[in-house]
């Protein structure tokens, strides 16, 4: 059982960055493929399949997914720091540091008022689809989904902003279950692939273990990039 649950998490990895996929949909399509009945196969852990995914991208892409990761990470400081005021925080695969150029961007926002940074966006000029998903307590929040586009990578990523209460903030630091879940606030997002560049100015570091706490603020973002 436990070579099996090795075997599907492998072949996850593999999908994840190959395909975009995220942890729950990369579990199930790896034991279809796999010829597994996806209902009743025990799938493995996400901390494993975690480790897998960083044993994949250590073999198969070394030197493009630390500046990938870069990119992603730049990108999602550019936007925490027009959104500083709604004590943002990064969380998912660009924080964790498993991201590649196909991952979104996932920051959590913690308003006073739910419809305060729509209505931020709307004064930025910015096009934003809401979404219902479910959030880190297991409860449906609002996801303002956004297209933006990364220069280094030449591409549009999907940008997601899950609002949450001012007082969920301590409860989003003590846990980290829905950050590392398959089944977490992933809403579905288009990427529109521009050109295969690989940034030159960027220099590329080693792929970092994950960091220990479950979501990052601007002020650990900062440091993680060096300023």
């Amino acid at each position: 059982m436990q070579e099996l649950s090795q075997e599907i998490a492998s072949q996850a990895a593999r999908l994840i960055v190959e395909e975009g996929l995220d942890y729950g949909a990369a579990k199930r399509r790896a034991a279809k493929d796999m010829g597994l009945p996806a209902n009743k196969t025990p799938m493995p852990s996400n901390d494993l399949l975690e480790q897998e995914l960083r044993i994949y991208i250590s073999i198969f892409c070394p030197d493009t997914q630390p500046l990938e990761l870069a990119a992603l990470r730049a990108k999602a400081l550019e936007w925490m720091q027009r959104l500083e005021y709604f004590r943002p925080h990064l969380s998912g695969a660009v924080w964790r540091g498993t991201a590649t150029r196909l991952s979104d961007i996932y920051i959590q926002l913690f308003c006073d008022d739910s419809k305060e940074a729509e209505i931020e966006l709307i004064n930025q000029g910015v096009n934003f689809e809401v979404r219902s998903v479910i959030g880190f307590r297991g409860k449906p929040v609002d996801a303002l989904s956004i297209s933006t586009f990364c220069e280094e990578l030449q591409e549009e990523i999907g940008l997601h902003l899950m609002i949450y209460d001012h007082d969920d903030l301590r409860g989003a630091l003590v846990s980290d279950q829905k950050q590392k879940s398959g089944r977490q606030t992933h809403p579905d997002q288009s990427l529109i692939p521009l050109g295969p560049q690989t940034p030159q100015t960027l220099k590329a570091p080693a792929l970092p273990a994950a960091p220990t706490a479950p979501i990052g603020s601007l002020k650990a973002l900062k440091l993680l990039l060096g300023d």
